[in-house]
């Protein structure tokens, strides 16, 4: 029987000062989806593993069916009778892009299963369309991490005009889930519809300034332009560690800090593995001694975004 695996990875959305047009890949958490041949014509969906019978079994209200179903229907072939099994190896809410990753996986698994017809770049609208579904608004700051991996700039626009940036340091992540949820509409509702003149022109300069340091390998220029002015600070209160969280990532000499995404997630980035491994302790710590819980852990950027993994 035929069969394919694929794995997409989890991401960071937004990236600090790209909201919305921002995103980088991780090496862990992420998706695993199956595809095997069907009994009948079309997609079904077999099993969801690790959701804790959140998500649907509707081909068309899954975010993986959805766009492995897209995507046949663009190449004239939605007869085909396959079987999906969804694995789920990432809280669902965390600011993680949970629902990227399984609309990645989707896509990029029924194209290898039918044998490549597509490249990676092409795929990126019907994992798109997939997370639009889900969540109701038009971003790809996670999906085209997941898909392509590295640090990507992608415009919210139909056009997904996309650069994959360099990536010059060898940087340690350390994610932070405090077990809280919040919704991407509750994050959202939150925004103000209009910036002041100073804080656009001052997030402008840190855009250009972090833009140019991923070119010339300018780590300082890179952390001193490496502020969310905009987003970050209205979106702050909603976690109530914030900015705990961020005197200890400060402490340690961390090179940026922010929200992931939506949130809860809060991430930090490093250059030294030891000055990770140090506040990756104290925050454990912090939680342990607040009596409050949280997923803590490391990683790398990932610079393959989905692969197969059979």
């Amino acid at each position: 029987m035929k069969k394919v695996k694929v794995f997409a990875p989890a991401s960071i959305g937004n990236v600090a000062i790209g909201f919305d047009f921002l995103g980088l890949a991780l090496e862990q958490p992420g998706d695993e989806l199956t595809i095997t041949e069907g009994d009948k014509p079309g997609i079904v969906i077999q099993e969801i593993i690790g959701d804790n019978g959140k998500l649907s079994k509707d081909v068309l209200k899954n975010t993986a069916s959805f766009a492995a179903h897209r995507l046949l229907q663009h190449l004239g072939q939605s007869e085909v009778p396959v079987k999906l099994t969804l694995h789920k190896k990432m809280a669902m809410g965390t600011g993680l892009g949970s629902s990227a990753a399984s609309a990645v996986a989707g896509v990029y698994g029924m194209n290898e299963y039918l044998g490549s017809p597509l490249s990676k770049k092409e795929l990126l609208p019907f994992a798109v369309e997939a997370e639009q579904m889900a969540d109701g608004a038009f971003h790809a700051d996670n999906v085209a991490p997941s898909l392509l991996g590295g640090l990507v700039f992608v415009r919210p626009e139909k056009s997904l005009n996309h650069i994959c940036l360099p990536m010059p340091w060898d940087l340690s992540i350390v994610m932070v889930f405090p077990h809280m949820q919040i919704l991407t509409s509750e994050s959202r509702a939150v925004l103000k519809k209009e910036i002041d003149l100073k804080s656009f022109i001052t997030q402008g300069c840190n855009i250009m300034q972090c833009t140019s340091a991923l070119y010339t390998g300018d780590l300082e220029q890179f952390r001193d332009g490496f502020k969310d002015l905009i987003i970050e600070p209205q979106r702050a209160h909603l976690i109530p560690d914030f900015y705990d969280i961020r005197d200890i990532a400060e402490k340690n000499e961390c090179i940026g800090y922010s929200i992931s995404g939506a949130g809860p997630s809060l991430f930090a980035l490093f250059d030294q593995e030891e000055s990770a491994k140090n506040y990756l302790s104290q925050v454990e710590s912090y939680f342990e001694s607040n009596q409050k819980k949280a997923d803590c852990f490391i990683s790398k950027v990932n610079n393959q975004g989905a692969k197969r993994i059979d």
